[in-house]
């Protein structure tokens, strides 16, 4: 842990809940701006990392002549729910470590506190976090074989690479709270698997942006133990809080851990029926026109029989 207290994840990445909640509004608020400006919130990319606004108001197919509805800031957290777990889907799929799916899942919410899911796609940006993780953290797999795993254009993944490091501030190096439980279970090797799961579901919350690593551990220490009971826990804390450089008191830890916990249990993922709903919206502020769509779902019927969903682990992904 002592190379986490001099890290860039701690000086710049871990933040008050007041300023991740001013940051999801900011990034909402520039793409409505965007998109009743110039009635499209697209933000196109090249291979370079170059990024291109839209600098006049176009015409948006069928949307043309009607009022294009943003998404909600609470919208945009379902978007980001949504894909946070296909994340790590993807992840299992391809039987990458946990330290890959947690360094990816940093990468993507990491993103989107410079922008907003209606200035790019998060399936295209999701892809991209996984394929930099695995260079960063030395498990070389190829643009091309996620894309071919998942039956999706690796160019895609290619392309928005450079934007997602510059939007990372090229920040790569990510602490993660599986390696933290590891150091915390001597004496509670009965807890962590179930620790693990525990901290899965801590990954997809708010969690990984407010607290650092070591307390994210302990929270998922914790809730597994009020599963398995192998220890008593308090007196683990003062044990925790007594050792030098603790920096809080039992109360204070406490506290911490409760606020961690209870992000998980109030964690919200969308329905279908939400995702359907929001995927309109986002599709009609990306200036894609119910034509678009309604040709594309002629072309995949035609080749449906070539081809299943449930053969790959984006099945069930949202376009």
């Amino acid at each position: 842990m002592a190379d986490f207290q001099t890290s860039t994840h701690r000086a710049k990445w871990i933040l008050t809940p007041q300023t991740l909640a001013e940051k999801y509004k900011s990034v909402n608020q520039r793409a409505v701006q965007m998109l009743e400006k110039y009635g499209t919130t697209q933000v196109e990319v090249d291979p370079s990392g170059t990024l291109s606004y839209p600098t006049h108001k176009g015409d948006t197919g069928d949307h043309a002549d009607k009022k294009l509805k943003p998404l909600s800031v609470e919208e945009e957290q379902f978007m980001r729910a949504f894909y946070e777990a296909k994340l790590q889907e993807v992840c299992s799929a391809f039987c990458f470590p946990h330290k890959i799916q947690a360094t990816a899942l940093q990468y993507f919410k990491r993103f989107y506190l410079q922008w907003s899911v209606m200035q790019h796609h998060p399936k295209e940006i999701m892809l991209t976090c996984v394929y930099a993780a695995c260079k960063i953290e030395e498990n070389h797999v190829s643009a091309e074989e996620i894309g071919k795993g998942i039956q999706q254009d690796h160019q895609i993944i290619l392309k928005y690479e450079m934007a997602v490091l510059q939007s990372l501030e090229f920040d790569l190096i990510v602490y993660a709270p599986y390696r933290a439980i590891e150091g915390f279970v001597d004496d509670m090797e009965d807890v962590l698997k179930a620790a693990t799961a525990e901290t899965d579901k801590i990954m997809l919350t708010d969690a990984p942006l407010l607290f650092p690593p070591g307390q994210l551990a302990l929270a998922a220490l914790r809730m597994a133990n009020g599963i398995v009971g192998a220890v008593y826990f308090d007196r683990y804390l003062e044990n925790i809080v007594a050792r030098p450089n603790s920096g809080h008191t039992v109360s204070e830890l406490t506290n911490l851990l409760d606020a961690i916990e209870s992000l998980v249990k109030n964690y919200k993922f969308p329905s279908e029926k939400d995702m359907k709903h929001i995927n309109r919206k986002l599709k009609s502020c990306l200036g894609h026109s119910a034509h678009d769509e309604s040709r594309k779902r002629e072309k995949k019927s035609k080749h449906k029989s070539h081809r299943s969903s449930n053969d790959t682990p984006n099945g069930e992904m949202m376009g």
